[in-house]
């Protein structure tokens, strides 16, 4: 892997990850444009004890342009992007319109394929192992940043799910703060931890599904399986076998191996509800073990947390969605329609031939 980083005109960091070690990222960006302004600000409920980001800027973000326009494309003759070269790998660069910025975290793209019309089952093993790698690099070079405290590297696709602009990227959070969800499993650890004299809750889940009949498909590697109290009609972890609390924890084993599960994994999304469908909208989400001091929850160290992702789709069924009303968002209380034993046989029937 080769990395350059350059500079957007608004002066805006844009990272080129490319697979060939002899690749020359020398494209200025053309662009008139001036410097980024953003409003960003976190606010505490006092109340439910989470923060909300505030960013009113985000209101003028590019919304649904069509593909000869799309910001995300290769820079080609007159036609200008946010990639100032005519081609890429892999891309990373600052969003223009962040829901986190300055003393309150930040925000990056991550672009997947310079094709805009593919998707990440598209990818090959070594486009995906470059995805990977620059994950894993950013997570480490944003933990150093002084207002970060946790990194979130994650993937919506499909116009269902919200997503605004359709070429194949994802994003990465840079969180001043440890999430809610995040700080929900630590205190779960930590309780489990005190209650079974130091058994880890992770190890525990992980050795229950790994004998149980909720397993999609297992390498040397890495496990997926559709959890015991899946909150979403079809939802899949994926974990490495060996615990780490992070990315960069991986050894080389695991990062050999991930590309070929976890491209097998979102094959198989696509194909759960039949060839006739629209591929699948899907929500792709690592969880890592925050960066700051984790004294609140009792005894627990980033080396109890288990690095894993998380894959669900807001499909229940064909050409229906499953979604969020009074229980769910009201009371945070979810109510599946699909039994987990169920969802996990039926992606384990979409296998490849």
């Amino acid at each position: 892997m080769k990395k350059t980083s350059t500079r957007l005109a608004d002066g805006r960091e844009l990272i080129y990850y490319d697979l060939r070690d002899d690749s020359v990222r020398d494209a200025a960006d053309r662009r008139p444009l001036d410097r980024t302004v953003t409003t960003s600000e976190i606010r505490r409920d006092p109340l439910l004890g989470d923060s909300v980001a505030i960013a009113s800027h985000r209101q003028g973000r590019t919304y649904h342009p069509p593909a000869d326009e799309c910001p995300l494309c290769p820079s080609e003759g007159d036609r200008l992007s946010e990639i100032p070269d005519s081609s890429y790998d892999v891309v990373v660069f600052e969003n223009r319109f962040p829901s986190l910025a300055g003393d309150s975290g930040r925000c990056e793209v991550v672009c997947f394929t310079s094709d805009h019309n593919a998707s990440f089952a598209d990818l090959t093993e070594e486009q995906a192992g470059l995805v990977l790698e620059a994950w894993t690099d950013r997570t480490s070079e944003l933990s150093h940043l002084p207002s970060v405290e946790q990194v979130f590297c994650f993937e919506n696709r499909g116009a269902e799910i919200g997503v605004t602009l359709g070429h194949p990227h994802g994003q990465i959070y840079a969180y001043p703060f440890t999430t809610p969800r995040t700080a929900l499993m630590l205190r779960s650890a930590a309780t489990h931890k005190e209650m079974t004299g130091g058994e880890n809750l992770f190890d525990a889940v992980l050795e229950r599904e790994l004998a149980g009949e909720r397993v999609v498909l297992e390498g040397e590697h890495w496990v997926a399986f559709v959890p015991y109290a899946a909150h979403w009609p079809y939802e899949v972890h994926l974990y490495p076998k060996r615990r780490v609390p992070d990315l960069l924890g991986l050894d080389e084993g695991a990062r050999t191996e991930f590309p070929k599960v976890y491209l097998e994994l979102l094959r198989r999304f696509d194909r759960i509800f039949g060839d006739s469908e629209s591929p699948t909208p899907y929500i792709a989400a690592w969880h890592q073990a925050p960066f700051g001091a984790l004294e609140e929850f009792d005894g627990v160290v980033r080396e109890d947390f288990a690095l894993h992702l998380e894959l669900f789709t807001i499909r229940r069924t064909s050409g229906k969605l499953k979604f969020l009303a009074g229980s769910e968002s009201g009371m945070n209380v979810f109510i599946n329609d699909v039994p987990p034993e169920r969802a996990a046989e039926r992606l384990r029937e979409v296998a490849s031939s």
